[in-house]
């Protein structure tokens, strides 16, 4: 079965939050209701689509939220009584496929291919899934269908609240190309002036442009978008589980010859990886790189740390090394980079040094190892720690390497 046979389901409550006050206190319904923190710097959680026609939104601070909507009705958000709900609505989904990838309490990627034999096509369990959700529990949930996880989640929010949209083969173009740029995953704020500049400010603009023209300005990202703008995400659906490794990949739209774009795309990852590692409270004892040549040839190089880290200078420098050792050039270009942090411990455990190794896949040869690195440096902990605690409070932008600044084009 192709990636093109399958069949995706992205299902997202409506005003989740908001809906079940209003479920529950029926003088609430048809009421502005905003779910959020009611403190000096509160935030809104969610709101109803009553308070929405005011222009409240989530994310929104609740000051702002008050002075757009004065008579709304403000109330702090109940946790334990939203994720009682939320295990009711994923015990329904879990009456139709065990490939459940949940997003949130309210929001998750069903993987029904499987499924469609017994219960029917990815409409008719869409449709009986809506049906369950609002007959037990009297709440609406808009549903995408699609081929893939991308445009399945792009198509639930195209017909809100309680819609059904599919986009197929035949006609996710059209439906997504007039769509704004910043409905691309990925694009933020900044990537969108970014591409803006450029003149682009739809998705069927994206698809149009030349994607080596967009690395100049949004780097390996540029690829990222290339792929959505075409209805191209290959990406399974996940069912959560205990994580092995933590990592990151980029494809590319057009094969890399540039060994130094390939070690700025993986300083970019290796910056990702770091913080999920420390968020996560842990360290990696292996670093892999993973490369995918074209056609379709991958190779695998790992190398294990004598103490684990989740510093990036030193994961950094070992995938680097890595790279150094493998062939890139016009016989050997990359369609796919990526590294995994990997042999997790828990921060700040040490241990006995363990033999430094390596593994390779079936294609290639080992690399030599790299002198062993200052995986405790504490200096290099405190800057850590101090740009974990800048991005928290202002945004992954807030810091950056020059390396990663793209070139502002005029």
């Amino acid at each position: 079965m192709t990636l093109q046979d399958r069949t995706i389901l992205h299902i997202d409550m409506d005003a989740f939050f908001a809906s079940v006050e209003q479920r529950d206190r029926p003088e609430l319904r048809g009421q502005p209701v905003i779910i959020g923190g009611l403190a000096e710097r509160g935030v809104v959680s969610t709101c109803s689509y009553e308070a929405r026609r005011y222009g409240v939104r989530s994310a929104m601070p609740t000051k702002e939220a008050q002075r757009l909507c004065p008579h709304g009705i403000y109330l702090v958000p109940d946790h334990s009584k939203y994720s009682a709900v939320s295990r009711q609505i994923f015990a329904i989904f879990a009456r139709y496929t065990p490939l459940i990838e949940g997003l949130s309490l309210d929001e998750a990627f069903l993987d029904v291919t499987g499924s469609r034999r017994l219960f029917g096509d990815g409409i008719t369990i869409a449709t009986r899934i809506k049906r369950e959700i609002q007959q037990e529990l009297d709440l609406t949930a808009s549903v995408g269908v699609s081929f893939n996880k991308f445009l399945a989640k792009l198509a639930s929010d195209l017909d809100k609240p309680d819609g059904l949209v599919v986009l197929t083969r035949d006609n996710y173009l059209a439906r997504i190309h007039p769509l704004p740029i910043t409905r691309l995953w990925g694009v933020g704020k900044k990537s969108a002036e970014q591409l803006q500049r450029l003149g682009l400010h739809t998705i069927g603009d994206v698809a149009q442009m030349e994607v080596e023209r967009m690395r100049s300005y949004l780097g390996s990202l540029a690829d990222h978008i290339y792929l959505l703008a075409h209805g191209r995400d290959d990406r399974p659906v996940s069912p959560e589980r205990e994580a092995k490794s933590i990592g990151q990949e980029t494809t590319f739209v057009t094969d890399i010859t540039d060994r130094l774009f390939l070690e700025a795309t993986l300083l970019g990852q290796i910056e990702s990886v770091a913080r999920r590692l420390r968020q996560s409270g842990v360290e990696a004892r292996t670093i892999t790189l993973k490369l995918r040549y074209a056609p379709f040839r991958t190779i695998t190089r790992s190398r294990t740390f004598d103490q684990p880290t989740a510093l990036e200078p030193i994961l950094y420098a070992a995938v680097k090394d890595l790279l150094r050792h493998c062939e890139i050039g016009d016989s050997h270009a990359v369609r796919l980079i990526g590294v995994a942090g990997s042999s997790f411990v828990p921060a700040g455990t040490r241990s006995a040094p363990v033999e430094q190794a390596e593994q390779l896949s079936l294609f290639g040869t080992p690399a030599p190892a790299a002198p062993a690195a200052k995986t405790t440096d504490p200096k290099l902990q405190d800057l850590a720690r101090t740009v974990d605690q800048l991005k928290d409070k202002f945004g992954d932008q807030i810091v950056t390497r020059a390396r990663l600044l793209k070139r502002d084009d005029t």
